[in-house]
């Protein structure tokens, strides 16, 4: 195939929430950005393509992340105001940690949101049991509640930004990208459909696929995980599941790992296992829940929702998580390539971080302003263990 005959001022590789608001930030600067991805933004595939993702800003005492969430729901805000088109994208609902007294995220979180100004409350056990009947909960539990956070509409919303991007002349090309190759400057990056697009900057932002197109640097630094998520059936004339009732909440009273959102948009009440599950393959591993998963979720639900104890299976969905060792971001230049940047490792908690991910990526590689070390590529980031975050 020919060419394409333009050469762009910078090629975003990946579509996802890192990679659209990247390319959107660029293109409100003035370049010209294109921006490719092999299934299109908010695909059933990739990281950003579920139904809903929280946001919120307890991080325990990782700072930088509360402030780059407050930022991002800014930001979300914003778009949605000017172009969701009469569509909810975000319900302001809350978001309710629940944990043991002393629990060091809990306690983390407080002291970060506390110093940033960030509202929240604190709630004792009999707080907990007035507010939410509908959670069985030991008597020593306490939790936080974040009023400001809630859920995004993931799907909806990652699509919402490519198409601003779109709007506001952003080219969008659906192609899978082969992996570069050499060192000191790339030309050109090929797609299996035979095009040929140059850019002067090239962003990697391929998620669980990094591994797969920059392996030399990324395929000891991210490791995908296969993570599950079943929705439950609600019970008929009743509406303790409901968003007006049941905050985005996450159980961190033992160690399960569960995580869930109320029965938006009539779709179920969302339960997820939020521990790295096995190693995943995001593009020849089947999505299937298989039922001993199903049996795990369905007897925590009986234990804390005891309401859905008998709740039938309305759906359910097997995404993954893009894990660094240590859950930080990876965010830094090519170290052979000049001339390419690489965006990744969301780690299950990225979602929410796509508007400051995107203005940080703008400002770096047009040399606005110094990197973070928090995000650089180190040999201290190889994949040993996952931190919890």
């Amino acid at each position: 195939m020919e060419s394409d005959q333009k050469s762009y001022d910078i090629a975003v590789i990946g579509g996802g929430v890192f990679g659209a608001w990247s390319a959107y930030q660029l293109r409100l600067r003035g370049h010209s950005v294109l921006l490719i991805d092999a299934f299109g933004s908010g695909n059933n595939r990739s990281s950003s393509g579920g139904e809903s993702r929280a946001t919120r800003c307890g991080y325990g005492d990782r700072e930088i992340y509360t402030k780059m969430a407050w930022q991002s729901l800014a930001s979300w805000k914003r778009l949605f105001a000017s172009a969701a088109a009469g569509r909810t994208l975000f319900y302001k609902i809350g978001m309710l940690w629940l944990g043991s007294p002393g629990h060091p995220h809990l306690e983390g979180s407080r002291t970060a949101m506390r110093n940033l100004g960030i509202p929240f409350e604190d709630l004792d056990f009999v707080e907990l049991k007035h507010r939410y009947p509908q959670i069985s909960i030991a008597a020593d539990t306490v939790g936080i509640f974040e009023p400001e956070a809630g859920a995004l509409m993931a799907r909806q919303a990652v699509a919402t930004v490519a198409a601003e991007f779109r709007r506001i002349g952003g080219r969008i090309v659906i192609d899978k990208v082969l992996p570069p190759s050499g060192t000191g400057t790339l030309q050109q990056i090929d797609t299996v459909q035979g095009h040929h697009f140059t850019a002067s900057k090239f962003i990697f932002a391929c998620g669980p696929w990094l591994p797969k197109v920059l392996p030399s640097i990324m395929g000891n630094r991210i490791s995908p995980s296969r993570q599950e998520v079943i929705f439950w059936g609600t019970t008929p004339g009743t509406d303790d599941f409901e968003p007006q009732k049941m905050p985005v909440w996450i159980d961190y009273s033992d160690d399960r790992g569960f995580y869930g959102f109320p029965n938006l948009e009539a779709r179920g009440f969302k339960v997820a296992f939020d521990n790295h599950g096995p190693s995943f393959d995001p593009d020849s591993d089947d999505r299937i829940v298989p039922s001993e998963r199903i049996a795990a979720a369905r007897a925590y639900v009986a234990e804390r929702f005891p309401a859905l104890a008998g709740a039938p299976v309305a759906e359910t969905r097997v995404c993954q998580y893009e894990n660094s060792s240590d859950n930080h971001f990876v965010i830094d230049r090519h170290p052979e390539i000049e001339n390419v940047w690489v965006v990744g490792g969301g780690s299950g908690h990225g979602f929410k971080h796509g508007p400051a991910v995107g203005e940080y990526v703008a400002d770096l590689i047009t040399g606005q302003r110094e990197p973070e070390y928090t995000f650089l590529l180190r040999a201290d980031r190889d994949i040993r263990q996952h931190a919890a975050v």
